[in-house]
């Protein structure tokens, strides 16, 4: 096999697999090139963050990259010029590196910039300070708007002591069952326990 084939066949393997990811990752709404081996692109409750494996710098998208940098250069430097083999090498071998470095430096400074580890505590639920938006009738169930990670969110009710609970009245959440919150009024919880905060 001659260099101009390999360089050529680099090449042709790096951009097949570069237009993968790049077409996958419009499939999927996210981009393969972002999994590092053994990572994944989204890190669930507890798991890994994107701060460990996916910032490798050795992961999918960048081996393409560099595949198809290198092969490109390479073929190009052996097909229209004569220069010598292992100069030749040397110069694809950094424009090789260089095109997996623009990769990783896209992918962890736009890509990844604003991601991070998601806390379960966040999204707990007992102690969650809401409003009625769904009357709670006597033993029934009614709904809750509440603030949770900047987003607006309802959710199921039902009176811890099976009381009604008006429209417009502050609630707190003291258990969450099977997607049902049980809640008692924000006034009750005041009066038992003094004074406490309502910042979540």
């Amino acid at each position: 096999m001659s260099w101009e084939s390999f360089y050529l066949g680099c090449f042709l393997v790096g951009f097949f697999f570069s237009l993968i990811s790049f077409l996958a990752g419009f499939h999927h709404g996210h981009l393969p090139l972002a999994r590092g081996f053994g990572g994944h692109a989204h890190a669930g409750a507890g798991a890994r963050g994107p701060g460990r494996s996916l910032n490798s710098p050795v992961n999918f998208g960048t081996i393409a990259a560099f595949l198809a940098w290198f092969g490109g250069t390479g073929y190009l430097l052996t097909r229209y010029s004569s220069l010598w083999m292992v100069l030749a090498l040397g110069l694809a071998t950094i424009s090789g590196l260089g095109g997996a470095a623009a990769v990783f430096w896209f992918l962890v400074k736009v890509l990844l910039a604003h991601e991070r580890d998601l806390d379960p505590a966040d999204y707990d639920m007992i102690g969650m300070l809401g409003q009625v938006s769904g009357t709670v009738y006597k033993d029934g169930t009614g709904e809750m708007i509440f603030s949770q990670e900047g987003s607006r969110r309802a959710t199921a009710i039902r009176s811890e002591n099976g009381e009604p609970i008006s429209k417009g009245e502050e609630v707190v959440v003291t258990r969450f069952e099977n997607g049902i919150a049980y809640v008692r009024r924000w006034d009750e919880m005041n009066e038992a326990s003094g004074p406490v905060s309502a910042d979540r």
